[in-house]
């Protein structure tokens, strides 16, 4: 009661929702939406083809703030529970904003943001050894038993690899790890560095299946503690996989290979020559290197603001003529490229339905707040990957070369 008589008293005192009614016209223009502003007005936008979709914005503070600052307004009002959708589901009103954003013509007013962040983006990418390790532990220290609401059984946070298309998540995520082994070229006894090595999937995989022996980095204490877990109860067997607490920084040994999946997306493009240069160091001079990122198809942008605050600070999505540049001038040479497009919006969707049948259990381990923040998350990630411009690069390196094969031959089954 009182929740309603405080919202009684702002909205007499809100000033007209014309800016409101402005901006939803001028960015849909496609699809079918009704809008209910904080006074019970209600107005529909789009073509009206399509599935109706009807929001409602509970205060004039989450109007203004949407107006203001659009892509963290709206998240954080549907966080605190000020952005109520009457009709469909979060994913397809975001999927509905993404359809009518990608013709470019965004409103002065969205332009002007996104100039600002493109700005001052590096600034916030530094990542030295200390905000990298605050960064990691913001998202991936998090309860471990959250990531099993959704995630394979082997944990894997990054892209799955659909052969198919339609095969279960656990047997696209064995199908990304034996991509990813033959792109290495790896034969038995070989030692591998994993950079960024999660909870020890990758490395229990190529020690278990391909005879390597595999260092796996992480700055996650979470991360660490279940990787040596895995490791203890001999998944890999004994003294094939080491997972070490560290920066990758810090590592000054020789591997046969070397391997990155899902990690660089918090390196920083300030970093990128000192992380290529570090690759460079430690890989033999017949070694073969794999990256594997989300990448950008459409060139350098900036880091969506909710993504920023709440799930990944200090990260930054690259396009590939970021990262070339860098592997230029580290001495290694690109010997494949490969895109993998719209698999992790299939795998995201996967993520997002699991979380969402496990979303009681996601609610008593942390709160409401915390729920609605990642269903946000995992929708607005797969909205991004598939219907905006991001994608997954797989670059192959190598120091030689000779060193990998010259056709793709070697990756048919």
């Amino acid at each position: 009661m009182v929740h309603e008589i405080t919202h009684q008293v702002e909205d007499r005192r809100t000033a007209s929702s014309w800016p409101l009614w402005q901006v939803l016209a001028s960015v849909v223009r496609e699809g079918h939406l009704r809008a209910r502003d904080c006074r019970g007005e209600v107005r529909v936008f789009g073509d009206r083809e399509g599935k109706p979709l009807a929001v409602r914005f509970v205060t004039g503070k989450v109007q203004r703030a949407f107006l203001t600052d659009p892509q963290l307004g709206f998240a954080e009002g549907w966080m605190d529970g000020d952005i109520e959708i009457e009709s469909g589901t979060l994913y397809e009103l975001l999927a509905l904003f993404a359809k009518n954003l990608t013709r470019k013509d965004f409103p002065l007013w969205m332009r002007a943001g996104d100039k600002y962040r493109r700005l001052t983006r590096f600034a916030r990418q530094w990542n030295d050894t200390i905000s990298a390790r605050r960064n990691v532990k913001r998202h991936y220290d998090l309860p471990g038993a959250l990531y099993e609401l959704f995630l394979d059984k082997d944990r894997q946070y990054s892209c799955a690899y659909f052969e198919k298309g339609d095969e279960p998540l656990d047997e696209a995520q064995i199908a990304k790890k034996r991509h990813i082994a033959k792109k290495l070229c790896l034969a038995p006894r070989q030692r591998v560095l994993d950079i960024g090595c999660g909870w020890g999937g990758l490395a229990l995989h190529l020690a278990r299946e391909r005879g390597a022996r595999v260092v796996g980095v992480t700055l996650s204490e979470e991360q660490e503690a279940y990787a040596r877990k895995r490791i203890e109860a001999g998944e890999a067997g004994a003294g094939a996989v080491d997972v070490r607490l560290t920066d990758y920084r810090s590592i000054d040994e020789k591997f046969d290979r070397i391997v990155s999946v899902g990690m660089f997306e918090h390196v920083g493009v300030p970093n990128y020559r000192a992380f290529f240069r570090k690759v460079e160091d430690c890989l033999e001079d017949d070694g073969v290197a794999l990256l594997h990122t989300i990448g950008r198809l459409s060139g350098p942008g900036h880091t969506n603001a909710f993504i920023a605050k709440y799930i990944f600070p200090g990260g930054y999505i690259p396009s590939l003529s970021e990262i070339v540049p860098s592997v230029e001038k580290s001495g290694l040479l690109i010997t494949d490229v490969e895109v993998l497009r719209l698999h992790y919006a299939d795998t995201l969707a996967i993520w997002r339905q699991n979380f969402e049948r496990n979303r009681s259990k996601a609610t008593a381990m942390l709160s409401e707040r915390f729920c609605r923040m990642w269903e946000y998350y995992l929708a607005g990630c797969e909205v991004s990957f598939r219907y905006y411009d991001l994608c997954v690069f797989q670059i192959q390196l190598a120091k030689r070369i000779e060193t990998v094969p010259t056709t793709r031959a070697y990756l048919c089954p």
